[in-house]
């Protein structure tokens, strides 16, 4: 990825940034407090500038919800075609699509698999605007029940719920640019799948075409033998609460300084994670923060990605894409530490209120990082016989 890819369009410093005169952002739909029929209204006129983009989205909310409800419960896969690009690249937890035909095939199965699968949006955070390019962070809650053969295998006619995050990279109507982080290993457990037999298997496949896990011997958090950087990178940042939600992430994900959770939770706060867990209260937060570092203890956490908008329900709210790298050296969900190389891309979403933060959601896939581990082993018992 080049250094600019990720970045929202034209910003100046922080606290800036550059809008159309003509756009109000308070006038885009917000999803929380919407039903359906709000989300996507007929007859509302254009509130924000869309140059290029079809007559009936109104603003960049409406478009990114109302074009994945076309595409996804009405069937109109072939949407794809006018709202991708021919060579949009999709980052996914498990791999990587790199033409809009991969798309349309991987859709397709989807919906075959799951024909009563629904996907809700919950909340759509962005920036942008028309000339340069809208960025969104579009967080849906999906269940349906596993009633056909696809990729999970045999029916099981078990249901699932599970949380996704879509952040897209969109002009003049196409999507050329985009981050799927699904929660994978969630649905497995709920339909009885053994997630390592199921990992086992994708490793297989990676490990048939040549696909290797990477193993890098340092990473961003620690150079040599200095500490950890002392101040965040707020480049990608557009304002100041922005900024310093980039500076409180440094502070307890890469300089180890946990104690700071207590400092900007509300003590009434929501924690919404992997596996559709809910959990209230700072001790809980600080507990599944501590248990993400626990497995990869030398990890470098990397901020890819922030935007920002402010909630009708009050205060702001944040969509941080972010990577986290370094070694399984830690005990948890996967198992006892194997010294594998281990690499995580999540989403979250912030809501801050009053300079607290009352709600968190985090999406990561365990499973892809399952699927890393077995195929670090296989790759190990492979060169053991050279």
């Amino acid at each position: 990825m080049s250094e600019d890819e990720g970045k929202a369009p034209k910003t100046t410093s922080v606290g800036t940034k550059i809008a159309r005169a003509n756009d109000d952002a308070r006038a885009v739909l917000q999803v929380e407090r919407r039903d359906f029929q709000q989300l996507v209204p007929e007859g509302r006129p254009r509130v924000q500038s869309m140059r290029g983009f079809d007559d009936c989205y109104t603003d960049i909310v409406d478009y990114i919800v109302r074009c994945t409800h076309k595409i996804w419960d009405e069937r109109d896969v072939g949407l794809i075609y006018t709202h991708y690009t021919h060579n949009c690249v999709a980052y996914t937890t498990l791999g990587t699509m790199y033409d809009r035909e991969t798309h349309i095939r991987d859709t397709i199965q989807r919906l075959a698999e799951f024909p009563d699968r629904r996907g809700r949006a919950i909340q759509v955070i962005w920036n942008g605007n028309d000339v340069d390019g809208f960025y969104t962070s579009h967080m849906t809650n999906g269940g349906g029940r596993h009633t056909e053969y696809g990729m999970y295998g045999k029916p099981t006619g078990r249901s699932f719920m599970t949380r996704t995050v879509a952040d897209c990279m969109i002009l003049e109507n196409k999507i050329y640019k985009e981050w799927i982080v699904r929660d994978n290993m969630g649905p497995l457990i709920q339909l009885g799948i053994d997630p390592h037999s199921y990992a086992t298997d994708i490793a297989r496949r990676k490990f048939e075409t040549g696909e290797k896990v990477i193993d890098l011997a340092e990473n961003r958090r620690l150079l040599g033998q200095y500490p950890p950087e002392t101040e965040a990178d707020v480049s990608i940042a557009h304002n100041e609460g922005e900024a310093q939600l980039l500076r409180d992430l440094h502070h307890i994900f890469n300089k180890r300084m946990f104690g700071r959770i207590h400092e900007i939770y509300a003590p009434t706060c929501q924690w919404h994670g992997p596996l559709m867990r809910e959990l209230y209260g700072i001790a809980a937060v600080l507990h599944q923060t501590i248990k993400l570092v626990a497995l990869i203890p030398d990890c470098a956490y990397v901020p890819q990605h922030i935007c920002s908008v402010e909630s009708e329900e009050g205060g702001v709210k944040y969509a941080v894409r972010w990577t986290m790298d370094g070694h399984h050296m830690g005990y948890g969900s996967l198992g006892a530490p194997t010294g594998h190389h281990l690499f995580v891309m999540g989403v979250t979403h912030y809501h801050v209120i009053d300079g607290k933060i009352v709600d968190e959601w985090v999406v990561y896939d365990e499973l892809s990082m399952l699927v890393q581990l077995k195929l670090a082993d296989m790759q190990k018992a492979a060169d053991a016989e050279i």
